[in-house]
């Protein structure tokens, strides 16, 4: 490891203000953290980006570090990248706009096998039918191969792979990964792209799901259609957080999933797994004549 580099012996010095007690933690967490990008073959901080920062907090919260402890390890890298910055020794401090997890303590919401069955199908037939059609489609790609709705959007009709059962999605940061497409989400495309040409007006449209003008669905149209058909009030996010549980709850990998997903870092499908944990502690303390 480069320390001469990192400058950890100047960063000291300058700490004039701070007690003897806080030098040493701060050195101390800055002393890990190298450790850790070391290990990613970084050796010098100017090319230590803001993500290296987010995975590394993403890490500590897998180590099931306390929230504290955490947003001081934080404190101190902000305080070590700021010195950094001021003294020119790197062009962008790194550590601005990253913040501790805010949400630790609330889990991902799951959609009961009832609120799921309300927004797959519907009796109101006073609908047009390609709308019907469209909306059950929607809501089938949500759950089934757990798409962001960004990415739902985004598809065009030649994003769907029919023989291989697959969907080509163009994720965050521009990552392109492919996603498998069940049979029940198969059969609702199908049933809509045949009614698709009765509001598409413009045979150059390439995307997959349209509003009633013949123009791409945007995320807000995504939420009214799930909105129309929930039974409680539903962001369209459960959907995918509903289809990473029921992975987990039926034994799926951890870095499947993640793959699945599109996620960066495994440590954002790690919460996955504490929904499921909790959801067998409820069904034992509901069914087991001993709980």
């Amino acid at each position: 490891m480069e320390t001469d580099a990192w400058r950890i012996q100047q960063f000291g010095v300058s700490l004039t203000a701070a007690s003897p007690h806080t030098i040493s933690a701060y050195l101390s967490d800055v002393n890990l953290f190298i450790e850790w990008v070391g290990r990613q073959s970084i050796v010098t901080p100017d090319v230590v980006t803001k993500d290296v920062v987010r995975q590394y907090i993403g890490f500590l919260t897998t180590m099931k570090m306390a929230k504290r402890t955490t947003g001081r390890k934080l404190a101190a890298l902000r305080r070590y990248f700021g010195w950094l910055a001021r003294n020119q020794q790197i062009a962008v401090d790194p550590t601005i706009g990253v913040r501790t997890p805010s949400d630790t303590g609330r889990l991902p919401k799951v959609l009961t096998n009832e609120q799921l069955g309300a927004l797959l199908h519907t009796d109101d037939t006073d609908q047009p039918d390609w709308k019907i059609a469209r909306d059950t489609a929607v809501i089938e790609m949500l759950y089934g191969s757990g798409l962001r709705v960004s990415e739902l959007c985004s598809l065009d009709i030649d994003s769907i792979n029919v023989k291989q059962l697959a969907v080509s999605v163009m994720g965050k940061g521009g990552k392109e990964r492919r996603v498998p497409v069940g049979e029940p989400s198969l059969v609702a495309l199908k049933q809509w792209v045949a009614l698709r040409s009765e509001v598409v007006t413009n045979a150059s449209t390439v995307a997959l799901f349209v509003n009633s003008r013949g123009t791409r669905l945007g995320t807000r149209d995504v939420r009214r259609i799930i909105d129309a058909r929930s039974l409680a009030p539903t962001h369209p996010h459960a959907l995918r957080h509903t289809y990473a549980t029921h992975l987990l709850d039926n034994g799926a990998d951890l870095r499947a999933v993640q793959e699945l997903l599109g996620h960066a870092d495994v440590a954002t499908t790690q919460r996955y797994t504490h929904v499921s944990k909790e959801r067998l502690k409820s069904a034992y303390g509901t069914s087991h004549p001993r709980a």
